[in-house]
Order: structure tokens, then sequence, then C-alpha cells
């Protein structure tokens, strides 16, 4: 009885401890492929300041979404994560934006003021620059990551005296690098 109950408790041990390590390598493997994601969506070509693209990972599926203002970036976004090992399915939530000579008109001066306004254009230039400015009928939302607060205090008020807008989102954020 004694020998029974002592295998019983090695038993329960060995299940905890193996439970433990299963769940240890779900969560790297979750991180691992979400640097893999980022990495693929950093390489997307027509990708630009005015695309915004997030995305979740829940196991072995990865959910897009976000605006783009072209419908080639949706769909290669979505092509350039389902070729990666580990990633069985790819829900694809990203919506395309209008393209209307409205929300065109407040792109451009939305970049316009940027640059003219001293000190943020930096966050504009390069290949895949760190904040996003999406335009959605008339409401201007931004996205990205700036280096410090008074930046983001400064792109809201800069975005905010931007004409012809109906409203602005900031949901820019402190880089954390």
């Amino acid at each position: 009885m004694k020998s029974i109950r002592t295998y019983l408790i090695v038993a329960i041990v060995i299940l905890g401890i193996s439970v433990v390590s299963v769940s240890a390598q779900t969560s790297g493997s979750s991180v691992l492929l979400e640097n893999k994601v980022s990495k693929e969506l950093r390489k997307l070509p027509y990708y630009g300041v005015f695309d915004h693209i997030a995305f979740e990972v829940e196991g072995s599926t990865v959910m897009l979404y976000g605006k783009v203002l072209n419908g080639i970036n949706r769909k290669n976004a979505e092509n350039y994560i389902k070729d990666i090992d580990g990633v069985s399915e790819v829900v694809n939530n990203i919506e395309i934006l209008s393209g209307s000579s409205f929300d065109n008109s407040i792109r451009r001066r939305t970049v316009r003021a940027f640059y003219n306004s001293g000190s943020l254009y930096r966050y504009l230039q390069g290949p895949n620059p760190p904040v996003r400015i999406i335009v959605d009928g008339g409401r201007l939302i931004l996205f990205g990551y700036m280096s410090n607060r008074g930046d983001i205090r400064l792109a809201n008020i800069v975005a905010q005296g931007v004409p012809g807008t109906f409203g602005v989102t900031n949901n820019l954020e402190l880089d954390s690098k």
C-alpha cells in the first residue's frame, strides 16, 4: 500500500514537471513565431507611411489586422505570413482604405505638417518609418513609436492642426529601445 502511494506521488510530480516544460516550450515558440511574423511584415515592398498592419499569434494561427492604402499590401501580407514555418492559418482582417481625393489631401497635408514641424520629419523617413499616418473618412489616426513624450505631444498638436480632418486619434507610443 505504501509503495503504491509512493509511485502515485512520483507519477504526479513527473506529470507536473512535464506540463510545466510543455507550457514553457509553447510560450517560447510563440515568441519565436511573433518575431518571424514581424520580420516578414517589415519586408513588404509597398508598405509605407500610410499603411498600418498589426498581428496577433494564437498557437499556430496568425491574425492580421490594420488598414492599408493599397490592396496589394493586404494580399502580400497574407502571402508572406502563410509561408512561415509554424503557421497553419492566417486570418486576414486588414481593411483597404479609401483612396478618395479628400482623404489623399489630408494625407498630403499631414506629411507636409510633420516635415514643417522641425523635429518630426525624421519619424517619416526611411523604408520602414516608425510612424504611420492613417486617414479613414476624414479621421486621422497616428500609429507607431517615438523616442520621447515631447515628440508624441507635438505630433498630436501638429495632427490636430491639419485642416479638413474630422478628428485625430493618437495611438503613438514611447519607443522602449
